[in-house]
């Protein structure tokens, strides 16, 4: 299972930085990065391989806020993906 990621941000530099600095936390709570992708300086997309759906939409609903006041998110949808 695996979990797309679309990041509304207000600067992409300002975003990669909290976001690379997110890793353990994201990680300790079910999301393995696979792949980040830059598509403005406006938005980002990241697909992250999911250990453990539960806890990983806990923490996106929660602890995540953290990051997102950090790193100038305005909003992030997050889809959960099966492979077909």
């Amino acid at each position: 299972m695996q979990m797309l990621i679309n990041y509304k941000i207000s600067d992409y530099a300002k975003f990669k930085s909290a976001f690379d600095g997110d890793s353990e936390d994201r990680s300790n709570n079910g999301l393995s990065l696979l792949q980040l992708w830059r598509e403005s300086n406006s938005s980002a997309w990241a697909l992250f391989d999911l250990h453990d759906a539960k806890k990983a939409r806990d923490y996106l609903d929660g602890a995540a806020g953290a990051f997102n006041s950090l790193a100038g998110v305005s909003s992030a949808e997050a889809h959960t993906l099966e492979t077909a």
